[in-house]
Protein backbone atom coordinates (compact mmCIF):
# COMPACT_ATOMS: atom_id res chain seq x y z
CA UNK A 1 0.00 0.00 0.00
CA UNK A 2 1.28 3.61 -1.06
CA UNK A 3 2.18 5.84 1.84
CA UNK A 4 -0.17 9.04 1.41
CA UNK A 5 1.87 12.42 1.57
CA UNK A 6 1.90 14.75 4.70
CA UNK A 7 2.87 18.42 4.55
CA UNK A 8 4.19 20.53 7.63
CA UNK A 9 2.27 24.20 8.00
CA UNK A 10 4.73 25.99 9.90
CA UNK A 11 4.51 29.58 11.21
CA UNK A 12 3.94 32.27 14.05
CA UNK A 13 1.68 30.61 17.31
CA UNK A 14 0.33 34.90 17.49
CA UNK A 15 -0.67 35.02 14.01
CA UNK A 16 -2.26 38.16 12.30
CA UNK A 17 -5.56 37.30 10.69
CA UNK A 18 -4.31 38.18 7.10
CA UNK A 19 -1.76 35.00 8.07
CA UNK A 20 -4.25 32.76 9.87
CA UNK A 21 -6.50 33.32 6.75
CA UNK A 22 -3.63 32.44 4.50
CA UNK A 23 -2.81 28.91 6.50
CA UNK A 24 -6.70 28.23 6.61
CA UNK A 25 -6.55 28.03 3.27
CA UNK A 26 -3.38 26.30 2.67
CA UNK A 27 -4.58 23.74 5.26
CA UNK A 28 -8.04 23.48 3.15
CA UNK A 29 -5.59 22.48 -0.03
CA UNK A 30 -3.59 20.40 1.37
CA UNK A 31 -6.71 18.39 2.28
CA UNK A 32 -7.98 19.15 -0.87
CA UNK A 33 -5.32 16.94 -2.65
CA UNK A 34 -5.42 14.13 -0.31
CA UNK A 35 -2.01 15.27 2.12
CA UNK A 36 -2.33 14.98 5.66
CA UNK A 37 -1.29 18.07 7.32
CA UNK A 38 1.43 17.88 10.31
CA UNK A 39 2.47 20.84 12.58
CA UNK A 40 3.07 22.09 16.15
CA UNK A 41 -0.44 21.54 17.33
CA UNK A 42 -0.79 25.03 19.14
CA UNK A 43 -2.18 28.16 18.34
CA UNK A 44 -2.00 30.74 15.18
CA UNK A 45 -0.75 29.67 12.19
CA UNK A 46 -0.87 25.77 13.46
CA UNK A 47 -4.32 25.89 14.55
CA UNK A 48 -5.79 27.52 11.80
CA UNK A 49 -3.96 25.53 9.19
CA UNK A 50 -5.13 22.60 10.98
CA UNK A 51 -8.88 24.28 11.00
CA UNK A 52 -8.57 24.09 7.17
CA UNK A 53 -7.63 20.30 6.63
CA UNK A 54 -10.26 19.17 9.08
CA UNK A 55 -12.61 21.92 7.25
CA UNK A 56 -12.28 20.10 4.16
CA UNK A 57 -12.08 16.43 5.72
CA UNK A 58 -8.42 16.36 6.28
CA UNK A 59 -6.38 14.66 8.82
CA UNK A 60 -3.85 16.45 11.39
CA UNK A 61 -0.99 15.66 13.31
CA UNK A 62 0.03 17.96 15.78
CA UNK A 63 3.50 17.14 17.42
CA UNK A 64 3.28 19.41 21.07
CA UNK A 65 6.09 20.98 22.82
CA UNK A 66 5.08 19.39 26.43
CA UNK A 67 3.11 16.32 27.54
CA UNK A 68 -0.21 17.24 27.54
CA UNK A 69 -2.20 16.27 24.93
CA UNK A 70 -5.06 18.37 26.03
CA UNK A 71 -3.10 21.43 24.92
CA UNK A 72 -3.78 20.46 21.15
CA UNK A 73 -6.14 22.64 19.48
CA UNK A 74 -9.17 21.32 18.83
CA UNK A 75 -8.58 20.91 15.26
CA UNK A 76 -6.23 18.14 15.68
CA UNK A 77 -7.05 14.74 15.28
CA UNK A 78 -4.10 12.70 16.34
CA UNK A 79 -1.57 14.10 19.34
CA UNK A 80 1.51 13.45 19.81
CA UNK A 81 3.10 14.97 23.10
CA UNK A 82 6.97 14.96 22.80
CA UNK A 83 7.66 16.80 26.57
CA UNK A 84 11.07 18.22 24.38
CA UNK A 85 10.23 21.73 23.96
CA UNK A 86 11.58 23.30 21.06
CA UNK A 87 13.57 20.87 20.33
CA UNK A 88 10.39 18.87 18.62
CA UNK A 89 10.82 21.45 15.56
CA UNK A 90 13.13 18.87 13.99
CA UNK A 91 10.12 16.58 14.55
CA UNK A 92 8.02 18.53 12.78
CA UNK A 93 9.94 18.65 9.60
CA UNK A 94 11.43 15.58 9.81
CA UNK A 95 7.61 14.00 9.59
CA UNK A 96 6.95 15.77 5.91
CA UNK A 97 7.91 15.11 2.62
CA UNK A 98 7.59 19.18 1.92
CA UNK A 99 7.52 22.15 4.43
CA UNK A 100 4.88 25.13 4.14
CA UNK A 101 6.43 28.20 5.96
CA UNK A 102 4.37 31.11 6.47
CA UNK A 103 5.05 34.29 8.54
CA UNK A 104 6.96 33.47 11.82
CA UNK A 105 9.73 34.06 14.41
CA UNK A 106 12.59 32.17 15.66
CA UNK A 107 10.35 29.00 15.75
CA UNK A 108 9.54 29.13 12.27
CA UNK A 109 12.94 29.98 11.22
CA UNK A 110 14.55 26.65 12.89
CA UNK A 111 12.54 24.63 11.53
CA UNK A 112 13.06 25.95 8.18
CA UNK A 113 16.73 25.30 8.69
CA UNK A 114 16.13 22.04 9.74
CA UNK A 115 13.87 21.14 6.96
CA UNK A 116 17.16 22.45 4.49
CA UNK A 117 19.24 20.28 6.84
CA UNK A 118 17.32 17.49 6.02
CA UNK A 119 16.75 17.88 2.25
CA UNK A 120 12.79 18.85 2.93
CA UNK A 121 11.29 21.37 0.33
CA UNK A 122 10.75 24.72 1.87
CA UNK A 123 7.49 26.65 -0.05
CA UNK A 124 7.60 30.14 1.97
CA UNK A 125 4.00 31.86 1.47
CA UNK A 126 4.38 35.54 1.43
CA UNK A 127 6.99 35.27 3.82
CA UNK A 128 11.39 34.63 4.24
CA UNK A 129 12.17 36.26 0.95
CA UNK A 130 15.83 36.59 2.61
CA UNK A 131 16.77 32.96 2.30
CA UNK A 132 18.39 30.98 0.43
CA UNK A 133 17.27 27.59 -1.14
CA UNK A 134 13.02 27.88 -0.70
CA UNK A 135 10.85 28.28 -2.85
CA UNK A 136 8.19 31.34 -2.71
CA UNK A 137 4.72 31.61 -3.25
CA UNK A 138 1.66 34.47 -2.94
CA UNK A 139 -1.13 32.25 -3.71
CA UNK A 140 -1.94 29.15 -0.96
CA UNK A 141 -3.36 27.10 -3.69
CA UNK A 142 -0.34 27.22 -5.79
CA UNK A 143 2.29 27.14 -2.51
CA UNK A 144 0.65 23.63 -1.54
CA UNK A 145 0.82 22.27 -5.01
CA UNK A 146 4.15 23.45 -5.44
CA UNK A 147 4.90 21.63 -2.25
CA UNK A 148 3.67 18.79 -3.27
CA UNK A 149 5.43 18.26 -7.01
CA UNK A 150 8.44 19.32 -4.77
CA UNK A 151 7.82 16.34 -2.43
CA UNK A 152 7.57 13.80 -5.73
Amino acid sequence: MARGKTIAVIGAADASVEVADLAFAVGREIAAQGATLVCGGLSGVMEAAARGARAAGGHTIGILPNYEPADANPSIEFVIATGMGQARNVIVVASAAAVIACAGEGGTLSEIGFALKLGRPVVALRAWSGIAGIEHSDDPVEAVRRALKLAA
